[in-house]
């Protein structure tokens, strides 16, 4: 590492969507290791999920020219990425727009991290299932690379629309 540099400061913003679409491939396996009823089963999944959504955020807002010096001192503030990404042209429904907003403000990935006593606070698995995909297939397509299929069979042998990529996971995550 060049001294003097933060890890990443000069990653580009396609190294930066491989790592989130590893942190992603990790969620989706560790999802199946949850179990129902056990909120603290799922906060593996849940830490993967919201950071690979924070790099997706990031890869975006690189490849628009962002100076990685400022998204670092963003933290992990997705309500800040999120409103840059939106204006960088990244289109969200509504309510994933909401949940990203959410996510900030419960505090949600210092919970997953340190707070076992708040694991039922956590916004619902399958809410986060479904922002991490439509993020995800939204961000790959903005930056200019192939998406990936999501993991998993796909019905009838037919390829799912990018679209329904988030229902088909928050559909499998129950």
């Amino acid at each position: 590492m060049t001294e003097g540099k933060y890890p990443g400061e000069l990653a580009s913003p396609e190294q930066i969507h491989e790592l989130a679409e590893e942190y992603r491939k990790a969620a989706t396996e560790l999802l199946k290791l949850g179990r129902s009823g056990k909120p603290l089963t799922r906060a593996p999944f849940r830490l993967c999920a919201i950071h690979a959504i924070e790099l997706y955020l990031t890869a975006l807002l690189l490849h628009r020219g962002h100076n990685p010096n400022q998204l670092r001192k963003m933290q992990h503030d997705l309500s800040a990425r999120t409103e840059h990404t939106l204006a960088a042209g990244l289109l969200l429904r509504a309510k994933t727009a909401k949940h990203l907003q959410s996510l900030s403000q419960n505090r949600e990935y210092l919970v997953t991290r340190y707070g076992p006593e708040m694991a039922a606070t956590t916004s619902h698995i399958t809410r986060l299932t479904a922002t991490l995909e439509e993020v995800a297939v939204k961000v790959t397509v903005l930056i200019g690379l192939p998406p990936k299929a999501p993991a998993g069979p796909v019905a009838g042998g037919e390829a799912q629309g990018r679209d329904s990529a988030a229902s088909l996971s928050a559909a499998t995550a129950n």
